[in-house]
């Protein structure tokens, strides 16, 4: 009866990885095809596109997050690597361990997007790791969160859906800099990796 449980046990783990992992290639189909769309950034082509590279998707780089709303901050101007700012405001702190690690980090609301419709919702989430300069692009990463993804105070966290700016593929973009306070010890060996290509 041990060894029937631990079977079912290990078969329904595997099968769980399986399918989270087809949800994460989905997911990078999706990203691969949108530069390939008119006016969608600097990779122009598909030879372009095959350049780009990640680690192969890891459960165990998501993550539940505890959000703590950011009470009465105030605007600032965000610095990108072009050297010009970008208005932004503090929404909360995100709480979280990884590899058996404490983290923080604050995820922030653009006052520009915010004024848009189409993204009045959007949180962006800016992020440089153990990894940063190495195996991923030495300017960091970014994360697209929603602000309804946030439900009682809890947020899931999927560093396997973290991506390169622009700047990771060519010059000339205004790329926000992720701030001293988003700049993590620990190693996320998740999403995308520094581009196959020079520029």
């Amino acid at each position: 009866m041990r060894l029937l449980t631990l079977f079912l046990f290990l078969s329904s783990t595997a099968f769980g990885q399986m399918a989270y992992t087809d949800s994460i290639e989905r997911h990078r189909d999706a990203y691969r095809a949108d530069f390939l769309k008119p006016g969608n950034g600097p990779l122009k082509n598909e030879a372009d596109v095959a350049a780009l590279r990640f680690f192969a998707p890891d459960s165990a780089y998501r993550v539940i997050a505890t959000a703590q709303r950011t009470l009465n901050a105030e605007p600032f101007d965000m610095p990108t690597y072009s050297g010009k700012t970008s208005p932004y405001v503090s929404y909360a702190t995100l709480s979280f361990t990884l590899n058996g690690q404490p983290c923080q980090l604050t995820v922030f609301r653009s006052l520009r997007l915010a004024s848009n419709p189409k993204y009045r919702d959007y949180l962006f989430l800016p992020i440089k790791d153990a990894t940063s300069g190495g195996e991923t692009y030495g300017g960091g990463r970014y994360l697209d969160l929603r602000l309804g993804s946030i439900r009682e105070g809890k947020l899931l966290l999927d560093f396997n859906k973290a991506y390169n700016p622009y700047c990771a593929y060519s010059d000339g973009y205004s790329c926000p800099i992720p701030p001293a306070g988003n700049r993590l010890t620990v190693a996320i060996n998740a999403g995308e990796m520094t581009y196959g290509k020079e520029h």
